[in-house]
């Protein structure tokens, strides 16, 4: 493993990021996904082709939605892009009406290779996401690496800025495709979730985990390793309160019939659980990963090349309903004075 360098522009990759945890402020924005809290969920509903016009025959992959759920950025081999596979986005006025007819994120964002796995902030103001450029790339023998740039307008999604390097410290050698993040507002911390071929795991592919506490820098990664098995473990979706997770799992064989799998917590302070698979409903014979949850939980988008499709692997929709909201969390400060009170007795 050789770093190649360590410039300023790659310092500041990983210190921007200080901005991914949401503010007060930001919170009360209907287009920012704050912090939320959930119960109990039906189960997915059979998944819909997102159709013709947001599916090709060049394939369609790693969808990603925006805060507010009426941008799907996603990665495609289409024509009409920059290189082998680029970022695109398609919108809509509202969640109960179509997509439009998606649109090139243009050279700003996209290179003349292969563009990936795009995730965006909280806040709606950053967009982190995999690329082989060279430009820019921390280590010689990776193959992919992550990028992050900045839009000031969180309704604009053609006003990102120049991207730049996310940071040494989190890239590696290897394939380092497929990202989530978790904000967790208790606690200040921010940990990053990534698959990544790198070397260390159980697996082929294996999930790391790497954490910012406060506005310092993400640390170097660590391997999940009740998320990694001796499979190939990849792409992956955190729900906002961090409680459950879904990833990708290859069913017996390594890069044969993977399917969208499971895991949960009780808490954030406690490890994952071993993931299952979900339902057939969700999976088939053939292949299902790249998922992206929406802010509220209730919105699954993933990729499949099942029959019925445009050609390639499609992008498919889920959906469920909250059925019971969580109890009520008593106030710290009312904690505290109950306690007080208590000592007294």
């Amino acid at each position: 493993m050789k770093t190649l360098h360590r410039n300023g522009a790659n310092l500041l990759g990983t210190a921007l990021v200080a901005c991914l945890i949401l503010n007060p402020a930001q919170a009360q924005q209907g287009s920012a996904c704050g912090p939320q809290t959930y119960g109990k969920f039906t189960e997915w509903s059979a998944p819909v082709n997102l159709g013709p016009v947001v599916n090709s025959a060049s394939g369609d992959q790693w969808p990603a939605l925006s805060p507010d759920g009426l941008s799907l950025y996603f990665a495609s081999g289409r024509a009409g892009g920059q290189g082998g596979q680029d970022l695109w986005v398609t919108r809509r006025a509202s969640a109960s009406e179509p997509w439009s007819e998606p649109v090139n994120l243009g050279p700003g964002i996209n290179s003349d290779t292969r563009d990936n796995s795009p995730v965006i902030s909280s806040d709606g103001h950053w967009l982190i996401f995999g690329s082989r450029r060279t430009e820019g790339r921390c280590f010689e023998d990776s193959t992919n690496e992550f990028f992050i740039a900045h839009r000031a307008d969180i309704h604009d999604d053609f006003a990102w800025e120049v991207p730049i390097n996310f940071g040494c410290e989190v890239n590696g050698p290897g394939e380092n495709a497929g990202l989530a993040f978790f904000e967790d507002i208790a606690t200040g911390t921010t940990t990053m979730y990534i698959a990544s071929s790198r070397p260390g795991g159980p697996g082929p592919w294996d999930i790391w985990s790497s954490t910012r506490y406060f506005y310092g820098n993400f640390w170097p990664p660590a391997i999940v390793p009740e998320l990694s098995s001796l499979r190939q473990d990849g792409s992956l979706a955190v729900r906002r309160d961090g409680l459950e997770m879904i990833l990708t799992y290859d069913a017996e064989k390594v890069t044969v019939n993977s399917d969208l799998w499971v895991a949960t917590r009780e808490s954030t302070s406690q490890p994952w659980s071993a993931p299952v698979r979900l339902g057939p409903d969700i999976n088939t014979a053939d292949d299902e990963n790249f998922p992206a949850l929406s802010c509220d939980g209730t919105t699954l988008i993933f990729a499949s090349n099942r029959p019925g499709g445009m050609g390639g692997a499609d992008l498919y929709m889920s959906t469920r309903t909250r059925i019971e909201d969580p109890p009520a969390a008593v106030p710290a400060a009312n904690q505290r004075k109950s306690l007080g009170a208590n000592s007294l007795r």
